[in-house]
Formats: C-alpha cells, structure tokens, sequence
C-alpha cells in the first residue's frame, strides 16, 4: 500500500521543541515505515524521516517569518493533490484545508481531527463527511454532527520515556502557556501545597504569561524554564511527584499526560475533554474538580505505584499500537471498500 501522509508546515516534522500535530504525524510515519508501509510524507523541507520526503515548503512559517502561512500552505496542498493518483490513499494530518482539494481526486482520504476547535470551523468538514474518512483522536472530541470511521489515541516511542522510580517532592506542569493549560491553577496549587513547580512551554499567550504566571516564578519554589527537547524533556517528565494538568478547556487528547505517565510521573487532571479516557482514576492519577481536589491529590500521588503508571501507558499509548489501528483503517478503505461515513466495525 502507497500513503501519502501531509504534515502541517507551522512546524518542522518532527519539532525541534512545541509542534503536537508535527510530533505525531512523525510517530505515526516513521513507525509505518518500520511496519513495512511504504510512506511518502508531505512536510517542510528541513523535515527529518525514514520515509520517503516531498517538500515544496522551504521552512516552517511559525520559524521562519520570510514563508508566508497561506501561501505555501497552498501550495504544500497542490503538492500533493497533484500526485494524488501516484498513491493509494492521502493522511491528512493538516486540518480541514485539504477537504477543498479532496472532491478533485479519486484517491481516499482520511483526516486525523487533532482537536476539533469550534463549530466555526464545521463548513470545511460536514459537507465533506461523504468524501472523507474522519478519525477522532479521544471519544470526547468527537463532534455530534460528524460521522467518524474510528477514535484512535495518540501513541509515543516508549523506549524514548525512561522510567522514573523515584521522581522527585516537586510538582511538574508541561505545556503551552495559555488559559487554556492551567499554568496560573497549577501555580497556585504548588504554593498551596509548599512544593517546587518546573514549568515547561512555549508561551503561546504573552500577555497572560506577564499577568498570571511571571510574577510568581522567582526561581525557587516556581520555576519556568521555557520549551524544552530531548534527554532534558525526558528527565523533566519523570522526574516529578505529579504533572499538573489543571486544564480550562475540553482537552482533546494531550501528549504530555501520556508521556509523564510513561515515564512514570501520575498526573492530576481537570475532569475535562479526554482526561478521563486517558487517566484511570487512582492508578494513573487522579481526576478533580477544582484546587482543593488537586491539592489533596498531590498528597495522594506519592502512594501510587509508579511502575504500574509506566506499564499501563505501555498497555495503551505505545506507538506500534497507534499505527496498527491506522492500519487496520487503511486496509478497510482500500482493500474492503469502507466508505466515507462508515464506523470501521470492531476488531
């Protein structure tokens, strides 16, 4: 089988630091290629992969303020389209853009939604529901109004999460720093609780960041250390009584919970979006309602066993798992006919 997987271009594929799209679309790739798919990916062309690379974008606008967003995205688009017919099925992993293109072509699509962001963006995916194949990527962000072939969690390289038995007394929060994250919230529950808290993340919202979270970061008990990449990542993520993830927004998925968990670190999360889809209540963390559950969960986290937190994110989050169930998808639409709007039936 031929698939043409289309990256995002806001981001190297993979990321160099933050690019949660572009980090998955490389897992995703590169472990088909391990599984003996024959993969060309569609991405910038500083792009690093084992498959075969098509790139027409120079650079990744969000790193390279000369490559205009629309534009190349366009054109990163006709790209591909325009060899549509070379492949056996097209993994858009770039959003609703590519439905504009999917009409022209006879090839099968399939659009992994990494979020779906608000009804406004509705009229580039209801009308293409009889053309497109949608993969949601928790039950929890799955839109009522959308037909899906299948809900697929996001999987991580798990030899890249070395385990961490001990972690630390300090409190970890690990993400883009926006309302949204819960940076403010998890601040404020390190300082109710007198732990340290390592930050981590782009700061996507300046203004906030000067508001709610610089104030407090006095280098001490709260400590933000911007984005962080390899074997640093790795010992932030495990090296940690909890991750906070005290979200303000219905998470779609959220790498970094099944990274920390990976690693071994149980997380403590806003019963919000997919968090319970990907916390088990008590093994792998704990699911609150507000500050006061999060502090006392702090407490509760140093009696969870961390080897158990590692193995049932080896269980569910591994990588091989995520690409055997695009597989299995692929191999419904191609070899067995699964139309647009059909559910892929259970294994």
């Amino acid at each position: 089988m031929k698939v043409a997987m289309l990256a995002p271009i806001a981001w190297r594929t993979p990321p160099r630091h933050y690019g949660p799209w572009e980090l998955v679309t490389s897992l995703l790739t590169e472990e088909l290629v391990r599984q003996g798919v024959d993969v060309t990916l569609f991405a910038t062309a500083d792009s690093v992969t084992a498959a075969k690379l098509e790139a027409v974008v120079p650079a990744p606008y969000s790193e390279d303020p000369t490559v205009d967003a629309k534009v190349w995205e366009l054109r990163h688009l006709a790209h591909l389209f325009d060899r549509a017919g070379e492949f056996d099925l097209i993994h858009n992993q770039a959003d609703f853009p590519a439905h504009a293109f999917s009409r022209l072509v006879q090839t099968p699509v399939v659009t992994t939604i990494h979020g779906f962001s608000s009804d406004r963006i509705l009229p580039m995916y209801a009308p293409y529901a009889d053309r497109v194949h949608f993969v949601a990527i928790s039950a929890a962000d799955r839109h009522p109004a959308l037909p899906y072939a299948a809900t697929i969690h996001h999987g991580i390289r798990m030899e890249e999460f070395a385990f961490d038995a001990r972690g630390s007394e300090g409190l970890l929060y690990f993400g883009r720093i926006h309302p949204d994250k819960g940076a403010a919230e998890a601040i404020a529950v390190a300082k109710a609780c007198g732990r340290r808290l390592n930050l981590y993340g782009i700061v996507q919202d300046q203004d906030y960041f000067e508001r709610e979270v610089k104030p407090s970061c006095d280098g001490q008990q709260i400590v933000f250390h911007g984005p962080v990449g390899g074997s640093e990542r790795v010992r932030a993520l495990g090296g940690a009584r909890a991750l906070l993830h005290l979200i303000n927004f219905d998470e779609p998925f959220g790498l970094s919970v099944a990274e920390a968990m990976a690693c071994g670190t149980p997380v403590i999360a806003v019963r919000r979006g997919s968090m319970a889809e990907l916390i088990d209540d008590g093994v792998t963390g704990f699911l609150v309602n507000n500050a006061d559950d999060a502090v006392a969960a702090v407490e509760r986290a140093g009696q969870l066993d961390r080897q158990q937190v590692r193995e049932e994110a080896v269980r569910r989050f591994s990588v091989a798992r995520m690409a055997a169930e695009y597989r299995r998808l692929y191999h419904a639409i191609v070899a067995e006919g699964l139309q647009p709007g059909e559910q892929l039936p259970a294994a």
